[in-house]
């Protein structure tokens, strides 16, 4: 089949059926979520989809480079205030250190009450040990995918979020970045203390150009935007790019996910610049229109075999694990000064949010053989799972907005325009 005939297959099939299902769903699950389902349902079924030329070529290269533009739009957004934001929702920024320690901890908890329970009680029922790997590595490797937050899904989680819980979102997501690189330094870890040196490569050159390139992105960019705040618009469109590539060159050359070093190159764009561009607009044109073909051909490439009841119910006492810890690890230290109880539980509930990222890390380390296919296929459920749950228990935690009377939106308009 021509690479445009299965394009077309590609779109209707994880673009136009996953946005008709979140448009008669009422937007109940997030549309990340739909297309991975449907991928997951295809691989179970076994539904010969690849003679359509599905995942497409073209469909793979559009959907890779429109979630790297949602975690860049997203970077876009850190430093800007929403438009409508709800008053009684705001909270003092956190400041580096506390967000730190506030991530640390979000990662740490889950981490190694996963581990452990996974070495006590997992590990030990048939088929749960990896063959090629030491007991303790296999627990740690499943306690790394319980404690990891979905990046890319949870961009897209947040883009859907009433304006005025942007603030929560936003702090969600700066937690996610640090907790995504945490995930991709520990992969690093256990592949070194598994396969010892030949696990890990060796700096050259080309890492430190990267560090010394996002370095100057940020410092040049601020010196320029300080002179030249309203530069012409072809300007601006003309860096956009220029930073989206650049951060997510100098990620990857440093071993870590591309989408960190997109996201990071739209937190350090100049924010006067930022202000000028259409963020909503192109981040929401990804998330519906282009980004839906990766959600769906990750999905569709996890091996169905092993998706079995067994695997289903094991999946749902990793979900109790991960959300209790997840969750109970924000609520207990919450990143930021001034999160009240429902504000902490709401971020502990989008940080719960697996997606994309424990696929991916669980298929790095079953491909090391530091996972059985049985708890390759049980944490695969689990990341659809929490991510399914991701936008019902936010509703479910996230304060109540506040509705302004008629009287006092008349009055905010009359105080704006002067």
């Amino acid at each position: 089949m021509g690479n445009i005939t299965a394009l077309i297959a590609d779109v209707l099939l994880f673009v136009i059926l996953p946005w008709i299902l979140w448009r008669l769903t009422r937007k109940a699950l997030p549309i990340a979520v739909l297309p991975i389902l449907l991928g997951m349902l295809l691989a179970v079924w076994h539904v010969p989809v690849a003679t359509l030329g599905i995942p497409s070529v073209y469909g793979d290269n559009i959907g890779w480079v429109a979630v790297l533009v949602l975690a860049f739009t997203a970077g876009l957004e850190m430093w800007q205030h929403p438009d409508e934001v709800d008053p009684s929702q705001t909270f003092p920024a956190p400041s580096f250190s506390r967000l730190l320690k506030g991530a640390a901890v979000a990662l740490a908890v889950p981490f190694l009450v996963g581990s452990v329970l996974a070495y006590e009680f997992f590990l030990p029922l048939k088929g749960w040990r990896a063959p090629d790997a030491a007991p303790w590595i296999s627990a740690a490797s499943i306690g790394l995918c319980i404690a990891v937050s979905a990046l890319p899904v949870l961009i897209a989680v947040v883009r859907e979020l009433e304006p005025g819980h942007r603030a929560i979102g936003q702090l969600a997501l700066k937690l996610a970045v640090v907790d995504d690189a945490a995930l991709w330094i520990g992969l690093a870890i256990l592949q070194f203390m598994e396969k010892g040196s030949a696990a890990l490569h060796s700096w050259t050159g080309l890492e430190a150009l990267s560090v010394g390139l996002l370095a100057g992105l940020a410092i040049s960019g601020n010196w320029v935007a300080r002179r030249v705040p309203y530069p012409p618009a072809w300007v601006i469109w003309a860096t956009v790019p220029l930073y989206l590539v650049a951060g997510s060159w100098a990620s990857k050359q440093l071993g870590l996910h591309e989408l960190i070093g997109a996201y990071f190159a739209g937190a350090i764009m100049p924010p006067k610049w930022v202000r000028r561009l259409p963020v909503e607009q192109i981040g929401t044109l990804s998330l519906i229109w282009l980004a839906p073909m990766f959600f769906g051909h990750s999905g569709l490439r996890i091996n169905g075999d092993a998706l079995t009841w067994p695997s289903v119910l094991a999946s749902l006492s990793l979900v109790v694990i991960s959300v209790v810890t997840k969750i109970g690890a924000v609520y207990f230290y919450p990143p930021a000064d001034g999160l009240n109880a429902r504000q902490a539980l709401s971020v502990g509930a989008l940080l719960q949010c697996k997606g994309l990222m424990e696929i991916v890390a669980a298929t790095i380390l079953h491909e090391q053989g530091m996972l059985s296919e049985f708890a390759f296929a049980s944490l695969m459920v689990l990341a659809v799972i929490s991510t399914t749950l991701t936008g019902p228990m936010f509703r479910l935690f996230a304060p109540r907005l506040r509705k302004e009377e008629p009287e006092e939106k008349l009055n905010a308009n009359l105080a704006t325009n002067g």
